[in-house]
């Protein structure tokens, strides 16, 4: 199933199914279903099969186009994201592959909606795009195993783990480059995990007005999705709604040689196989 949060010609934010071109309305049909995408994560056990069957009736739909997509949740109480997990990213940065995970986190400032400007801020001049898989934490957990990490990820979005490189550069903290307003645009929407399977086994690209930049597939990661969890989990407390940026492979602008940084009116599209994908133009910070 994909789960998305999106406002109708405007009206108040709300939760839909993409169903092909169509979006299923279900919080009317279900006046008691949670208002917002975390509450509704954090009690999907009980609410699922009701919109389960609200989608197949369904009797409020509106046309996809017709509706302005939203950060699929608006509002994370963490966003915590991975450096250095796909070898060739490594490599082009001139790194040696970490022996542990190597982790900063994104401030919710960043969070941005998945077709809408991204800016270029006035503080820099490298901003540079990181297309990433995304997992959306369903179940809270602490001290989490590898082997039960699959019952804790509600779902999975495409993600641009836009950064600063210039501010990346000034300290060994990331934090601050990382964490520009509009610098963390995910979505189109949740895809559930039941429906997407494996997550190791999804094509993963980033496209610079029509040029594909970024290419390589999830089965690349360094850690996968489920050490992530484990090793987050070990640390803090997991909620629902908690989202996590897997990290990105190579093809970064920053690796090129010269480095090759966003300007006004360029177009990124980040896309993974089976998740949709998101696409902004970025325009200069008025």
């Amino acid at each position: 199933m994909k789960l998305a949060t999106l406002s109708v010609h405007g009206g108040p934010p709300e939760i839909g199914v993409v169903d092909g071109g169509r979006v299923v309305r279900i919080q009317r049909a279900l006046p008691r279903l949670a208002t917002t995408m975390i509450d509704l994560i954090a009690t999907w056990d009980v609410a699922a099969e009701d919109v389960r069957q609200v989608v197949r009736q369904a009797t409020d739909v509106i046309p996809l186009e017709e509706v302005r997509l939203l950060p699929p949740i608006e509002r994370p109480n963490k966003i915590m994201a991975m450096g250095l997990n796909y070898a060739d990213h490594v490599a082009e940065a001139g790194l040696e592959v970490p022996k542990h995970q190597v982790w900063f986190c994104k401030q919710a400032n960043t969070v941005h909606p998945p077709y809408e400007p991204v800016q270029i801020p006035k503080a820099s001049t490298s901003v540079d795009y990181e297309a990433e898989l995304v997992i959306v934490i369903g179940k809270r957990g602490r001290n989490i195993s590898r082997e039960d990490a699959a019952g804790h990820i509600f779902g999975y979005c495409v993600g641009n783990d836009v950064t600063a490189r210039d501010w990346q550069k000034l300290t060994s903290q990331w934090v601050l480059s990382k964490s520009f307003d509009t610098h963390g645009p995910f979505g189109p929407w949740i895809t559930t995990a039941d429906e997407v399977g494996n997550p190791h086994h999804l094509g993963i690209r980033s496209l610079v007005n029509g040029e594909i930049r970024q290419q390589s597939n999830t089965r690349e990661l360094i850690f996968d999705v489920f050490d992530q969890v484990n090793c987050l989990s070990q640390v803090m407390t997991l909620e629902p709604g908690d989202i996590v940026f897997t990290g990105t492979p190579g093809g970064v602008g920053a690796a090129m040689k010269p480095p090759v940084f966003l300007k006004a009116g360029d177009r990124v599209r980040c896309e993974i196989d089976e998740l949709g994908a998101i696409e902004a133009v970025f325009e200069n910070e008025v």
